[in-house]
């Protein structure tokens, strides 16, 4: 974790409470498969709070063996596509014109300052959205508050009902929020398909004298 969270962290209020749940979802470990692994669960907090331009938010983690990687939609080399991420290439390809990548890693983004959250950090197998009554999202709401009020210019991408819902914890007088359909293939072709999301968020990321990011994950 980068320093710059410590603190945020250390402000949560509930943390001790999280700290429990924490403890006990490792403990339940030894027993049953949860994603991601222990050591990734905090990965997204490796990029320094000041170094966000885009937020990108997920659900919660993706639940098939070998997937998960402690980032929103992204998985590790190697590993075949989900059809979320497909559909995101497929967007990116007709926005942008970048050839859609043969790896689902998405860390080339996460460097440039793309945070890949989850709104829930942590799932057991096969079972999606089974951690989502375990107190993370309050802890993300913190998160996404924090970062709409120690951030100017951030580009917060929220796709699908649930992520729209997240709008209320962000200021919208110094950000940019950009809402779509999930890329998801029960929802696509309902607005994220056409949606553009990719230039538009480097359009904005220009205006505001930010470098943009480079979404080609092969060069």
């Amino acid at each position: 974790m980068d320093k710059s969270w410590k603190e945020i962290f250390k402000n949560y209020p509930k943390r001790e409470e999280l700290s429990i749940r924490i403890d006990e979802i490792n403990n339940k470990r030894k027993t049953t498969t949860i994603y991601p692994p222990e050591k990734l669960v905090f990965r997204v907090f490796d990029l320094p709070l000041k170094d966000i331009k885009v937020v990108i938010l997920g659900q919660d983690p993706y639940h098939n063996p070998g997937q998960a990687c402690g980032l929103s939609f992204s998985v590790n080399d190697g590993v075949p596509l989900p059809k979320s991420l497909i559909n995101i290439y497929k967007e990116l390809y007709d926005d942008l014109g970048i050839k859609p990548a043969k790896t689902g890693n998405l860390e080339k983004w996460f460097k440039q300052g793309v945070f890949l959250l989850n709104a829930v950090l942590t799932v057991e197998e096969n079972s999606p959205a089974s951690h989502s009554n375990l107190g993370w999202q309050d802890f993300t709401d913190y998160i996404i508050k924090t970062i709409s009020k120690e951030n100017n210019n951030v580009v917060f991408i929220l796709w699908g009902a649930y992520a729209r819902g997240k709008r209320k914890l962000i200021d919208q007088t110094k950000h940019k929020i950009i809402e779509s359909a999930h890329p998801s293939p029960l929802s696509a072709y309902r607005g994220f398909f056409g949606s553009k999301v990719f230039s538009e968020t480097n359009n904005y990321l220009k205006e505001v004298g930010k470098e943009p990011i480079d979404f080609n994950l092969e060069n």
